[in-house]
């Protein structure tokens, strides 16, 4: 346990904090994408997908990889070291098991799609097709993004639970 002023923080308290800060951080990113990109790449696709052709190409790929992984380190840490803090670890590993869940929906759906999207050539025309599917992503988008703000949001009320408190 480390003391700062009068207040003390253990181990525990300290990764649950790591693992929300990351979760804003990811929240951030996922909200600029959400509310800047998603929007004029989904507007009139095959013109609008623009933004995924050569000679420079927007790929967050690398990006959402490398920020997950991350994360979902920190995440795992954050449940180990409060494993033994009674009122926390089922709710973080029920936590992470939802966050997996969407983070499965991501790599079976919105990745491959995105791949998809990546792959249409450009061409200065609106095809009604694809405008649908892409507003269909984007829609599920929405949803998959206030899932992960949700998530973070629920892991806040864990600090109320004492660290000292083991079991």
């Amino acid at each position: 346990m480390e003391k700062t002023g009068s207040i003390t923080y253990s181990t525990a308290d300290k990764w649950l904090f790591f693992c929300i800060a990351g979760y804003f951080i990811m929240n951030g990113a996922q909200l600029w994408e959400t509310a800047i990109m998603v929007p004029a790449w989904t507007k009139a696709p095959p013109a609008s997908l623009v933004f995924f052709q050569e000679p420079y190409p927007l790929d967050f790929k690398q990006f959402w990889i490398i920020t997950h992984s991350i994360h979902e380190l920190i995440f795992i840490i954050a449940i180990v070291t409060n494993w033994r803090v009674k009122q926390r670890k089922f709710k973080l590993l029920l936590l992470f098991i939802a966050h997996f869940a969407i983070r499965a929906w991501t790599l079976l759906y919105f990745a491959p799609a995105i791949d998809q999207f990546r792959e249409v050539p450009f061409s200065g025309a609106v095809d009604q097709l694809l405008v649908e599917k892409a507003a269909g992503w984007r829609n599920w988008n929405y949803l998959r993004v206030s899932l992960f703000f949700m998530l973070n949001m629920l892991m806040i009320p864990l600090f109320k639970y004492n660290s000292n408190d083991r079991g």
